[in-house]
């Protein structure tokens, strides 16, 4: 896809120490950061947006230092329902996007509402530290210094690697990488391959070693059900949202006798069986495997017990020689930058309010560091515009008074009684419905109604891409 792609203007020369201070500084240009700029774009703060890498795009940047994308990847949610809100995705693209068009289409979001203008590429933060007098100061690679009365973090989830280790790994005569480092099925040609983690981007890794690799292994310590990204010829997700409004322990059964109907036992793959009800970790959209898997094109097999030489020893008793593991086990959600009492930390997840909220700065929010089993996008828009109203309020009026009392009280139940299963990826998980119920609850209690995102200035994004 040839999407046009206007060269980024020079990022100005960030604020130096004692100069001008900002009201809101944004770190981070993904879909997140764009969001949010788009919503203070149209208020009248004085902010910007710090990102590090040369243009817009986050993650979905093959071409980023440190970003995880690799080339066979697609949203697993669909066109129609993961656009940014006011803002859907060309109707020419395909239900599921790649990564390539997801990056034009991003890209042509931020040109559509103008929002270059307002960031700093190349601006990478160093350390933020929150004086006495309630400023953020931003130290940036090169000695600059931006300064801030209100920070949000919008730097995604998944660049820093979750590694874990082994024993005997340190004598494995193999070759053992991170997922983040991985990009195209050319790497595993003529090898034997092991992916180990049965998450989305584990699975499509398996499945690119499926067939490109001399023989492909998937190890994964704990059974998943695999959701198909079709159900009668329609997205996954758009069948649901157009089927009928069943109670949440009813979609279980229903959609689990179905995927039961479909896929049958994943115990004939070689594959554990569950320990969790569907719905209660994050979906897992691919079934892809269990065609390679039925065809021995990729070999299930247990957890890693430890490392022998040539060998990865399984904790059932198997082995098999390896030339190259990928380990797909995750991210972690670091923001190294904050200082180190930004927020506790709960199960390896930030402790935040409503999933946004330092309650220990009340000048420092996060987008971007929860979990649900929906496309994103438009939930983001939605906590977006909370945080602007935050951000651009008095920092001695009302509405700051209110929700600084707010992020001290006890936690809402946002998971509606959903029993999640216990990974760290799953600590901050909500259930959606529960979630914007609370999040237009707190908006109404403040006095703020929920308003419709500011309208493009440039053409649509059917035109762009």
């Amino acid at each position: 896809m040839n999407a046009p792609t206007p060269t980024p203007t020079p990022a100005p020369a960030p604020a130096a120490a004692n100069s001008e201070i900002l009201d809101v500084a944004v770190i981070g240009a993904g879909p997140a950061g764009l969001l949010l700029a788009r919503r203070l774009a149209a208020s009248d703060a004085r902010f910007a947006v710090l990102e590090r890498n040369a243009d817009v795009g986050g993650i979905w940047d093959i071409d980023a230092p440190g970003s995880p994308m690799y080339e066979s990847a697609h949203f697993i949610s669909s066109r129609t329902l993961s656009g940014f809100p006011g803002f859907p995705m060309p109707e020419h693209y395909p239900d599921y996007p790649n990564h390539k068009q997801l990056l034009a289409y991003i890209r042509s979001f931020a040109e559509a509402f103008d929002l270059r203008r307002h960031i700093r590429f190349g601006a990478q933060v160093e350390s933020a530290r929150c004086d006495a007098a309630g400023v953020w100061s931003l130290q940036l690679a090169g000695g600059t210094t931006v300064r801030a009365r209100y920070l949000v973090c919008a730097n995604g989830v998944t660049w820093e690697p979750n590694r874990v280790e082994w024993p005997g790994m340190a004598g494995f005569t193999g070759e053992i990488r991170h997922s983040v480092t991985y990009r195209s099925p050319k790497e595993f040609e003529g090898k034997r391959v092991l992916v180990i983690g049965c998450g989305n981007s584990g699975v499509d890794i398996a499945c690119d070693a499926a067939f490109a690799a001399e023989q492909a292994f998937l190890s994964t310590r704990r059974g998943y059900h695999f959701v198909p990204k079709h159900v009668m010829g329609l997205p996954t997700d758009v069948f649901a949202e157009n089927g009928p409004k069943l109670p949440f322990k009813v979609q279980q059964v229903v959609m689990g006798a179905l995927l039961r109907f479909i896929n049958g036992k994943p115990q004939r793959y070689g594959l554990p069986e569950p320990d969790h009800r569907l719905f209660e970790s994050h979906p897992l959209m691919n079934t892809q495997i269990l065609h390679y898997l039925g065809h021995g094109d990729c070999i299930a097999k247990p957890g890693v017990e430890r490392f022998e030489g040539p060998e990865v020893v399984f904790t059932d008793g198997s082995r098999e020689t390896v030339d190259l593991v990928i380990t797909a086990t995750g991210y972690q959600h670091a923001s190294p930058f904050l200082p180190g009492d930004a927020w506790e930390d709960r199960g390896g997840r930030p402790d935040l309010y409503l999933r946004l909220f330092s309650k220990r700065y009340d000048n420092l929010a996060v987008l971007g560091f929860v979990e649900f089993a929906s496309a994103a996008y438009s939930h983001f828009d939605a906590m977006a515009e909370l945080i602007v109203a935050d951000a651009s309020a008095a920092p001695d009026g009302a509405l700051r008074r209110q929700l600084g009392a707010l992020k001290q009280q006890p936690e809402p139940d946002l998971k509606a009684g959903h029993r999640y299963i216990a990974t760290a990826r799953h600590a901050n998980y909500v259930d959606v419905d529960r979630y914007r119920k609370t999040l237009a609850a707190v908006k109404r209690r403040l006095g703020l109604s929920e308003s419709a995102p500011p309208t493009p200035e440039a053409k649509p994004a059917a035109q762009a891409a």
